[in-house]
């Protein structure tokens, strides 16, 4: 990156040192956000946030967060779900493969730790879905490990305060920063991991001008000193999406609305949702497909277009709403599709926020 001024890169510990880290901290006691996951030092539950907070917005988590601890509130109770009663619970998150590893991880708490979360770095950097930043937040919150736990909001904080020019999205440079930011950490490391997410979180934020009048590291911030504010931190561009042009059916027969199950593998893996295929179907097209599958449509109907947009692919979807005519005798086909009472969609199946749009016609 081509910076408007020329300047030495700071390492963390020259910015934050000891009277910085101080200042930090009484200013996170003061101002942090009110947050349930934040009253507890349960490392479980502490695990359940930092999981559900991924690619989420806090907003968006916090019901999620006390209806999932309600029926699942210990390691051994998530590991006894089954998966359709999992995925009912984190129906409307998204990022299935989430919740898929929570409850992988939770079985494994259960038989090799006695349901009791395991303490260290290490064991929790070994169960499924935990990474650096879920293992390093999870063990100095829950226990004031002095590790670190680097996310996007604390490479943004770390990325101005050291004026550093380095692609945040590489990991040779947050491998750098968690290194650097190791001996910085004091005795109270959980504060110290969430006062830096939260200065990331609130007056470092993404996509909005950084409010230095207010924080409590301007006066070591490098990028605040020269004027950099606004062109750190450095992402490389991302590659455009992938656009897929679908067709979804609404295929009902009075009380009952024709579903499949996604393949065991792959985007939306083993989950429900309404029929849907590659490319845009006229309405001869849609007849024969329902005609396939041994049905007879009575009546079909163009209903509204729909786009939903996954991390790499964009859906853009035309639906039709099909009521069929009763006069048949049982689906052919894979098995894939079956027809679920509407009455019991609500309650059993849980259907991807992708098909959103539709499932308001329920």
């Amino acid at each position: 990156m081509k910076m408007k001024k020329e300047i030495e890169n700071k390492r963390v510990s020259e910015v934050l040192t000891p009277h910085a880290v101080e200042a930090l901290l009484a200013w996170y006691r003061e101002h942090r956000r009110a947050l349930p996951w934040r009253e507890t030092r349960d490392p479980y539950r502490i695990w359940i946030s930092e999981i559900m907070l991924q690619q989420t917005r806090v907003e968006a988590v916090k019901p999620y967060y006390a209806r999932f601890l309600a029926a699942a509130p210990t390691p051994a109770a998530l590991a006894s779900l089954d998966e359709a009663a999992l995925f009912k619970l984190w129906e409307g998150l998204g990022y299935y493969s989430r919740a898929k590893n929570l409850h992988r991880a939770a079985v494994a708490v259960t038989e090799q730790y006695g349901g009791e979360m395991p303490r260290t770095y290490e064991e929790l950097r070994a169960l499924a879905g935990v990474g650096d930043y879920t293992a390093g937040a999870i063990a100095s919150i829950a226990y004031d490990v002095r590790v670190p736990a680097v996310d996007g909001n604390v490479l943004r904080v770390l990325s101005r305060l050291c004026a550093s020019g380095a692609d945040i999205l590489d990991e040779k440079t947050k491998k750098r920063f968690r290194e650097e930011l190791l001996p910085v950490i004091p005795a109270a490391a959980g504060d110290f991991t969430q006062s830096l997410i939260e200065l990331g979180a609130t007056l470092c934020g993404p996509n909005t001008e950084a409010q230095c009048e207010r924080c409590p590291l301007a006066d070591v911030c490098e990028a605040h000193r020269t004027g950099l504010t606004g062109e750190l931190p450095v992402r490389r561009a991302k590659k455009p999406r992938r656009v897929e042009a679908r067709t979804v059916l609404l295929v009902r027969d009075g009380a009952r609305t024709l579903l499949s199950k996604r393949p065991p593998k792959g985007l939306l893996a083993g989950l429900y949702e309404l029929p849907n295929v590659e490319g845009h179907l006229d309405t001869d097209g849609v007849i024969a497909f329902v005609r396939a599958l041994g049905a007879e449509p009575l009546r079909v109907r163009r209903i509204e277009d729909a786009k939903h947009i996954f991390s790499h692919i964009e859906w853009h979807m035309i639906a039709y709403d099909v009521t069929l005519s009763s006069d048949f005798d049982g689906l052919r086909g894979d098995g894939r599709y079956f027809l679920a009472e509407n009455s019991a969609i609500s309650e059993h199946y849980a259907i991807p926020s992708a098909f959103g749009a539709y499932t308001k016609y329920l």
